[in-house]
């Protein structure tokens, strides 16, 4: 490689790192998991934080963001104890005091739901995960980005969804789910887009 070449390969990387750096800086993020001070819960689910981890056992309902998002980028670890742990990320709902897998998009954990198109990893009623990610017994992460119609799920560094669709569109609060087994939550951030 002569010299013009070199320098060319260079430039073209120092515009691409100043590019990432940019998109990077743009996105302001916010920790949600240091408190409840962000959330607040409906329903009965027992949510309470312990150790910085939202955790629930008992009851049904979800903790959910006193902010509302739209276009977001979310990053959080969970916890579900067993395959039949129920739980889920819930965003752009339609409306908040009837939260459903029909009336938002839910990132849902749950490894044993009958149907497995809904599973963990997946977004029931919009997009089957592309690959089974088993997420009961362990830590795991979940990062999803929601830009217009266009909405990617990954999990544990695994893309299972990479969808475009409108149904949803409102701006509302992010909802942790709470319906089954033992659900943990931590190390929570968001950015808006």
């Amino acid at each position: 490689m002569n010299i013009d070449n070199t320098l060319r390969v260079l430039a073209g990387a120092l515009v691409l790192a100043g590019t990432v750096g940019l998109q990077a800086a743009e996105e302001q993020w916010v920790t949600l998991s240091g408190s409840m001070d962000h959330w607040r819960i409906t329903g009965d689910a027992n949510w309470r934080h312990e150790n910085g981890e939202f955790v629930a056992d008992a009851g049904r309902g979800f903790l959910m963001t006193k902010d509302s998002y739209a276009d977001m980028h979310i990053k959080l670890e969970f916890f579900a104890s067993d395959g039949k742990a129920n739980s889920g990320v819930y965003f752009r709902h339609d409306n908040p005091e009837a939260i459903t897998d029909s009336t938002a998009y839910e990132a849902n954990i749950i490894d044993e739901r009958p149907d497995q198109s809904g599973r963990t990893g997946g977004i029931p009623h919009y997009g089957p995960p592309s690959e089974i990610v088993n997420a009961g017994g362990k830590w795991n992460t979940y990062d999803i980005t929601v830009q217009g119609d266009h909405i990617v799920v990954v999990i544990n560094g695994i893309k299972t969804v990479d969808i475009h669709d409108s149904t949803h569109k409102n701006a509302s609060p992010i909802a942790l789910q709470y319906a089954a087994g033992v659900i943990k939550f931590r190390n929570i951030e968001v950015a808006k887009l």
